[in-house]
């Protein structure tokens, strides 16, 4: 495995080649983009998509997402309406994934075998400039094993043992800017169902269409990456707290040992033990950008357990209480 640090907002020219030649002859490749890294290959080669799934020990029937670096590009894989061209329009490049009927060109492997496929443009440099070389999309899912935490900076992609023998580049660009996946939404049929809220707010895309997003149902789900099974989960146990603003009834844990704390507000519950550590982030944006790290911290420190403060569900807040309740095993 090769690391190579690359610049974010001007990524060598270099760099980029390399890694596109990596793709281009079935390998993969780790890089950084607005929401968490991801880990990449060719997107119309079946045999490089299947190493995603092994890297990952991901299930074969969780689909994967598209990676393009210009609108025009979803026609070649998918059938396009007008609805998600004024979605493309307003939200590209940036952290919203659309799902719509996929094209026979698009390998089994990233549509999981059904019928849609999910594909975004990512809004960072060296994502746009990599899927540019290789002259394809890149199918990449997050760079992490499968459950565990999504990696928001380059070492951690290389923290879950096993994944660093598929992986032939990690292209380190620093820190990820939202820390929280993309938002999914399908726009194959009559209503708009969202089925992963992400680094889009909701509210935004329903200002935007004039119309509140359906609620799918389980089977819809499917069509999305990241709903199927426990995700995002640090390897000790995590407790929510639902912040009841000084309500006189309080939230009682108990833990093996001293827990760590994260979230947006000093914590106001009762539990056994004492806490060891404390991380309190200043707004929600910050809480959700640094929630992912903080699980890999907590588990360095050694305390027994975690317990996350749940945000109010608006905003990035409803992402994040999304991530930590399948974090918790909860969803």
């Amino acid at each position: 495995m090769k690391y190579l640090t690359v610049d974010k907002w001007n990524p060598e020219k270099e760099i980029i080649l390399e890694a596109a030649r990596v793709l281009k002859a079935g390998g993969l490749v780790a890089f950084p983009t607005e929401t968490v890294y991801g880990l990449g290959a060719n997107g119309l080669d079946e045999q490089a998509v299947k190493k995603i799934f092994a890297a990952k020990g991901r299930p074969v029937d969780n689909p994967l997402i598209l990676h393009i670096s210009n609108p025009a590009e979803a026609d070649d894989f998918a059938h396009v309406n007008e609805r998600a061209r004024e979605l493309m329009d307003r939200f590209f490049p940036g952290a919203l994934t659309l799902v719509l009927p996929a094209k026979p060109i698009v390998p089994r492997s990233v549509t999981a075998n059904l019928e849609t496929v999910a594909f975004r443009m990512p809004f960072h440099p060296v994502p746009l400039a990599l899927i540019e070389s290789l002259g394809r999309p890149i199918a990449a899912p997050s760079a992490n094993r499968s459950g565990r935490p999504s990696p928001t900076d380059a070492a951690a992609v290389i923290q879950d043992a096993g994944t660093e023998k598929f992986i032939d580049i990690v292209l380190d660009g620093g820190i990820c800017d939202i820390g929280i996946e993309s938002t999914v939404i399908d726009v194959s049929g009559e209503n708009v169902l969202m089925l992963r809220p992400g680094g889009v707010p909701t509210e935004h895309i329903e200002e935007f269409l004039g119309v509140k997003l359906s609620t799918p149902t389980l089977a819809m789900i499917k069509s999305s990456p990241g709903t199927r099974y426990k995700h995002y989960a640090p390897l000790i146990p995590l407790l929510l707290w639902e912040n009841n603003n000084g309500a006189n009834e309080k939230q009682t844990f108990t833990c093996r040992g001293s827990y760590g704390y994260i979230g947006l507000n000093q914590p106001d519950f009762l539990c056994n033990n004492p806490c060891k550590e404390k991380i309190i982030f200043n707004c929600v944006e910050n809480y959700a950008r640094g929630v992912y790290a903080s699980f890999r911290s907590m588990e360095k420190i050694g305390v027994s357990c975690i317990i996350a403060e749940v945000p109010r569900q608006f905003g990035i807040g409803q992402a994040l209480k999304d991530r930590l309740f399948r974090a918790a095993g909860c969803l």
